[in-house]
């Protein structure tokens, strides 16, 4: 059972949400409150999931109640109530799981319970998204910039190559690597006899860290190939990769796991650190990325969620800024919603950024598009 608080400052509004949560048998309501000031004398004594909570409220809003309430335990969920559609999608963009318009709708409010589920559940189970330190030894981020973290202390290289190295086999985690394999992509250049030497010696640091950190024997050696296989780690690429390559399909139960994961692609694999060999990789799940943004934008609507909606469109372009069909899709989502100005300004943006870096023009289907805003 989901454990909820009920806030709103009219008798009505808060009884048709106790009568309709009661419906859905899913929730236990552990108390109701009319005003802020209640709410924050007694919520440190009562133990609760979440709280819905009504937005437009006498003396403090329900947005300031939320922060406060946040500020104390971030683990809470919050889902506003309001009779204003506008005021309701600003709150959600900030910091609430959902939120339902007055009056509120059976069917519209158990797709709320269903979202709430997911996220309890997926805390339940210590979701692969938020390790905890008993549960993970080794933290590792790749989008951006490869970062190991062991427990709470960032893990020091010996030297350079020996965290290319780590780097390397967390990339093909398993994966049998021929020795020449590995001089090729980390010594290109270096005469073979000596590249050997230094991948004997790299290999050596790599083995005698792990070793430091409780993975002995991590590193396997056999018929002139490496592996290396490690239990207990995060990593944020193989966890996104592992995810969008199985699960395509954007649905009310898995839209907040996806949401989640896009937001750990903070940067392209490994791209601060510039190691040559890993561009494939790099751009197996750039393709991912984008693959998975156009699912999750096709997923909201641009009536009920027009918010979320441009977020998504604006991420594609980000993520590939000479795209005219990423481009046209927000072009026209500013065209359906009355706002010709902005059309033009994304227009003329791609424009100008298609001539400046590579001397072309918008394809034909854009200049269409454009001259659809002319007439």
């Amino acid at each position: 059972m989901i454990r909820a608080i009920l806030v709103d400052d009219e008798h009505l509004a808060l009884k048709q949400m106790q009568k309709q949560l009661l419906k859905t048998s899913e929730v236990e309501i552990v108390a109701s409150y009319s005003n802020a000031t209640e709410v924050l004398k007694n919520m440190r004594s009562i133990p609760f999931d979440v709280i819905f909570l009504d937005i437009d409220m006498p003396g403090m809003s329900g947005l300031e109640l939320a922060d406060l309430i946040l500020d104390w335990n971030k683990d809470i969920l919050i889902v506003f109530v309001t009779a204003y559609r506008d005021y309701a999608v600003q709150a959600f963009e900030l910091h609430s799981i959902d939120y339902l318009l007055k009056p509120i709708l059976l069917d519209r409010l158990l797709k709320t319970i269903h979202r709430l589920q997911e996220e309890l559940s997926i805390r339940s189970k210590g979701s692969v998204l938020i390790p905890t330190e008993q549960d993970l030894s080794l933290k590792i981020t790749c989008f951006k910039e490869f970062t190991v973290y062991h427990e709470t202390e960032q893990v020091k290289w010996k030297t350079a190559k020996v965290k290319e190295l780590f780097a390397y086999f967390i990339t093909y985690l398993q994966d049998s690597i021929h020795r020449d394999t590995l001089i090729d992509a980390l010594w290109p250049e270096v005469e073979y006899k000596r590249a050997k030497i230094l991948l004997h010696t790299t290999i050596s640091y790599l083995r005698s860290l792990l070793d430091s950190l409780g993975y002995p024997n991590a590193i396997k050696f056999a018929q002139g190939s490496y592996s290396m296989q490690l239990d207990g780690l995060h990593s944020d690429a193989q966890q996104f990769e592992q995810y969008f390559s199985e699960s395509s399909i954007v649905t009310a139960q898995t839209i907040a796991q996806c949401e989640r994961l896009l937001k750990t692609y903070t940067g392209d694999y490994l791209e601060v650190n510039g190691y040559e060999w890993a561009g494939a990789k790099a751009n197996l799940l750039r393709q991912l990325l984008l693959h998975s943004l156009q699912n999750v934008a096709d997923y909201f609507s641009a009536d009920s969620q027009p918010t979320k909606k441009q977020k998504y469109l604006q991420r594609l372009i980000a993520a590939d800024p000479y795209s005219d069909y990423y481009t046209r899709q927000l072009i026209q989502f500013h065209i359906n919603n009355g706002n010709r100005g902005e059309a033009l300004r994304v227009f003329n943006e791609l424009k100008d950024l298609l001539m400046e870096d590579l001397g072309i023009t918008p394809d034909s289907l854009t200049m269409e598009l454009f001259s659809s805003l002319l007439e």
